[in-house]
């Protein structure tokens, strides 16, 4: 299987990067199937039901989210029509929308996709290790998922290594989100699991994580507000992580950050260019 995840869609300028490259890299890759972090898309804060429309017409399968999930508040409400929209699993019991599901893939495949949130230096949730434990589980890799794709939406590097160790063999990949930055660390653990800790942001990189930088300058220097942040405008690199599942064993073959356009170097899945 050829997935691609796509890291945190930061403001207009990742939307509009998004939208209109999805679509030739789902041609020029083969992709089966595409995961997208949509929770910062509507102007950095959360995302609408208009804009979750446009990824899935883009050619997006799922989006996951995190943090600013609620952010929008109509969030609270639309989300429960759309199964291929994810909240945090480990939010407590009775918060609206579901936190994974199991979809088709282009190959035929099933993917259990489950959107995670850690607990360090973040919301005060559930142990995200006991609630992929449980949806795990439920639904064992090629047992009952032929892949199981995990974002882990968190801000320690320490945490998320953990959560990748604690799984290494027990799902496809897990791909780290939330600092907008990309790590040079994707790889394979001993037992199969494709990770990385973060795979960065689909946003303008001329800013400080997606948002102009006045604002942000400004509160460092006075620690006081001076007005709201706004994402940045501008062209955008897309970030993210191009991996190849074995259709056998469920687990990761290879591996490569993807990063297209914009301000950062370039870098693509040459493995999947005839």
């Amino acid at each position: 299987m050829r997935l691609l995840f796509l890291g945190d869609i930061v403001g207009r300028s990742g939307r509009t990067a998004v939208i209109a490259e999805l679509p030739k890299l789902r041609d020029r890759y083969k992709l089966d199937f595409v995961i997208a972090n949509g929770e910062n898309a509507a102007g950095g804060f959360g995302i609408t039901e208009s804009i979750y429309q446009e990824f899935i017409d883009a050619g997006v399968d799922v989006v996951t989210t995190g943090n600013h999930v609620w952010d929008q508040r109509e969030a609270l409400v639309f989300i429960e029509r759309y199964d291929r929209l994810l909240r945090p699993v480990n939010y407590p019991e009775g918060t609206p929308g579901r936190g994974c599901g199991l979809f088709p893939a282009g190959n035929g495949q099933n993917v259990l996709v489950i959107n995670a949130m850690g607990q360090v230096f973040m919301a005060d949730l559930d142990s995200p290790f006991t609630a992929c434990d449980r949806e795990v589980g439920a639904c064992p890799l090629k047992e009952s998922a032929d892949v199981i794709f995990i974002d882990f939406h968190g801000e320690a590097t320490s945490e998320k290594q953990a959560f990748a160790h604690y799984f290494d063999g027990r799902v496809s990949c897990v791909v780290g989100t939330h600092t907008h930055t990309p790590t040079a660390d994707d790889h394979i653990l001993p037992n199969g699991t494709g990770y990385i800790s973060d795979v960065g942001m689909c946003g303008n990189y001329d800013s400080v994580l997606g948002m102009e930088k006045e604002e942000s300058i400004h509160r460092f220097l006075t620690r006081v507000p001076r007005g709201r942040f706004q994402a940045a405008a501008g062209e955008a690199t897309l970030c993210g992580l191009a991996v190849e599942i074995d259709d056998e064993t469920g687990l990761t073959k290879t591996l490569k950050g993807l990063r297209l356009g914009g301000l950062l170097s370039p870098s693509e899945p040459l493995f999947w260019v005839d």
